[in-house]
């Protein structure tokens, strides 16, 4: 096989949960999927594993998106080694919570919360956008969250990224539209990962119009689809997947 005729998809934070479900996802769409981690190396190759044990490739790809220089040491590297090939599906996965009320909240939580989710945003996507818009085609697929859309308590710093990443998708979606790359975000509500543990999950259920949690395979599943070349009509939108939680 061709270096041309691959497709390469990085997903962020893809050791596990929604990320080792999307990673999955788009090794059976055809996918080379690049598997970002920070220290939970052990984990990415268990996703990896898994991507090829439903038939797929990949690679784990550790660096830190907070980190600019590192980003881009690691993602430069990358290209240099694929002269031929680029990343057209990003997906901007990596986040984590830091909960706590504002008052409350120390300066660290608040910085560390932004800096993965917003600055990543940044770090990651910059760099790899124009490639896609040289070859007039890409997918971004953003991870928001319920708490960007209507804030949750406790979730001020989560909700502030995760508001601020979707203000992100709609005007870079303005941006790039007319090159063939389309920006989307997906906000689910609560999803049976780590990411919940920890919260009541009886009560919440109660909140909940399809009473139960979702599972990381069904996001991954609307991912999938809005990375899809069938998704190209479909831009700059952000689409919720909380079993009727608004």
């Amino acid at each position: 096989m061709t270096e041309t005729s691959i497709k390469y998809a990085l997903v962020t934070g893809g050791s596990r949960g929604i990320g080792r479900a999307v990673c999955i996802r788009l090794a059976r769409m055809g996918y080379h999927v690049l598997i970002n981690c920070v220290s939970r190396y052990a984990e990415a190759r268990q996703t990896l594993e898994q991507v090829q044990a439903a038939g797929g490739s990949g690679e784990v790809l550790p660096f830190d998106v907070s980190h600019r220089e590192q980003t881009a040491k690691v993602l430069e590297a990358w290209k240099d080694t694929h002269p031929e090939g680029y990343i057209e599906v990003l997906v901007n996965n990596a986040g984590i919570r830091r909960d706590n009320l504002l008052a409350l909240m120390p300066a660290e939580d608040w910085d560390s919360v932004l800096d993965i989710t917003l600055r990543g945003f940044y770090n990651v996507t910059q760099p790899l956008l124009q490639p896609m818009l040289t070859h007039r085609y890409g997918r971004i697929v953003n991870m928001a969250s319920v708490s960007g859309l209507r804030g949750m308590p406790g979730q001020t710093n989560y909700s502030a990224a995760k508001g601020g990443i979707i203000a992100a998708t709609k005007a870079l979606a303005q941006e790039v539209a007319r090159r063939g790359v389309t920006v989307n975000a997906v906000a689910p509500g609560f999803i049976r990962t780590d990411m919940v543990e920890g919260l009541d999950e009886d009560a919440l259920r109660k909140t909940i119009p399809a009473a139960r949690f979702g599972e990381p395979e069904e996001v991954a599943a609307l991912v999938g689809f809005l990375a899809s070349e069938e998704a190209g009509y479909i831009t700059g939108d952000v689409i919720s997947i909380n079993g009727g939680l608004y």
